[in-house]
């Protein structure tokens, strides 16, 4: 019976493909927009996971996320490093600057300042160069996706040369030579990168009195992180997040402050519409043009039960198929069309899981609608015009 189920559904090609093409365009734009979603949802976070040497940030108390600066004052390390359960502490400057490239154009750059001694923080791939010429007179290490394109110098017949080390650069009226190129996260404004030391960006950055923008800490051998955020907090007035909360914190703000939930959230939801429209028609119109087809297996003694069987196992199959396609074709763009571009696309496991349950719902709907003639079908049928 399953084999028959089969044929039926595959025997008319026109119907057969017009379920399939909706079922998988219904997949595909599920996958891609929960992709991106996700995909820019991390971006947001991105530079705490480039920083992963460190158990936690201490910060501002009113901060709300990573780009959401709100400085210290420099004491407030010195009060950090004497806490018990701190294995070592390092400052760390961010923030937005423009640079003067050799067109006399500006552009803004997020500006990272490393501790001076220790480097920690900094980009974990070299692409050229090595992090420790930082060290070097008026060093600073650039990401390459900056380097080839925003901070790329510009020819007089409009060509580009990407940034290379030894160019230099003009930040707040300061002198700044590339000495390395690095790869790290996309960020959400995807801006360009620098890396420098922090006593250099405290140089370059505006004359303020408070520059400390975070203090990236390491628990000692055996510390529980959370608890020792905790007593940092109590003790310092200050908050202290450990890494995986960072990120959530992150997140969280821009799901809740934007409109970036609502876009994409529309955008899925009209997919799942698409393919519940036109897969549910078509395949009650494919379920009616074949009760001649049911009502002669059930005059032949098949039960109910059995017929029914057969529609669930037409309707799973044909979502199966366009499950695969969508997704596949979906990967495909991710890994493929969107490379080297500002499109964010991240596909883990869980998205594939939920455009899953979504064709499940579809498959289910379109079957359940077809169930209703099969079950109340009359053998006799077989036998009319």
């Amino acid at each position: 019976m399953n084999f028959i189920a089969l044929k039926m559904l595959t025997g008319d090609k026109g119907k057969y493909f017009g379920i399939l093409f909706g079922l998988t365009i219904a997949s595909f734009l599920i996958t891609q927009q929960l992709a991106i979603f996700t995909g820019l949802m991390t971006r947001t976070f991105g530079f705490i996971t480039d920083s992963g040497l460190a158990d936690a940030w201490v910060m501002d108390s009113k901060v709300q996320f990573v780009d959401d600066i709100k400085p210290l004052q420099d004491t407030r390390l010195l009060r950090v490093r004497g806490i018990e359960g701190v294995a070592w502490a390092v400052p760390l400057y961010k923030g937005l600057l423009k640079a003067r490239l050799d067109n006399g154009n500006f552009q803004t750059c997020n500006v990272v300042g490393l501790d001076d001694a220790t480097l920690i923080g900094g980009p974990a791939t070299m692409v050229e160069g090595k992090l420790d010429d930082l060290r070097q007179s008026q060093g600073i290490v650039v990401d390459e996706v900056g380097a080839r394109t925003r901070l790329a110098r510009r020819r007089p017949d409009g060509t580009s040369t990407p940034l290379k080390v030894g160019d230099s650069l003009e930040l707040n009226d300061h002198r700044a030579v590339v000495v390395g190129i690095c790869r790290v996260s996309r960020t959400f404004q995807s801006q360009p990168v620098i890396y420098t030391t922090y006593a250099r960006a405290t140089q370059f950055a505006p004359r303020e009195r408070k520059l400390l923008s975070f203090i990236q800490i390491k628990a000692k051998d055996g510390v529980d992180v959370a608890a020792l955020c905790r007593r940092i907090q109590e003790l310092t007035g200050l908050q202290a997040l450990p890494r995986e909360d960072f990120k959530d914190l992150t997140w969280k703000y821009f799901f809740k402050y934007t409109g970036i939930p609502v876009n994409f959230g529309i955008a899925v939801a009209l997919g799942f519409v698409v393919g519940l429209a036109i897969a549910g028609q078509t395949f009650y119109n494919f379920t009616l043009e074949n009760l001649k087809h049911f009502a002669a297996l059930k005059a032949m003694g098949t039960t109910n039960l059995t017929l029914l069987r057969m529609v669930v196992l037409q309707a799973l199959f044909v979502g199966g198929v366009g499950y695969g396609l969508g997704t596949g074709a979906a990967a495909w763009f991710g890994s493929k069309a969107s490379a080297n571009t500002e499109l964010a696309f991240r596909l883990p496991w869980q998205i594939l899981a939920a455009t899953g349950a979504a064709m499940a719902l579809i498959c289910t709907f379109a079957a359940f609608i077809s169930l209703w003639k099969v079950v109340r079908l009359e053998p006799a049928v077989v036998f009319k015009g």
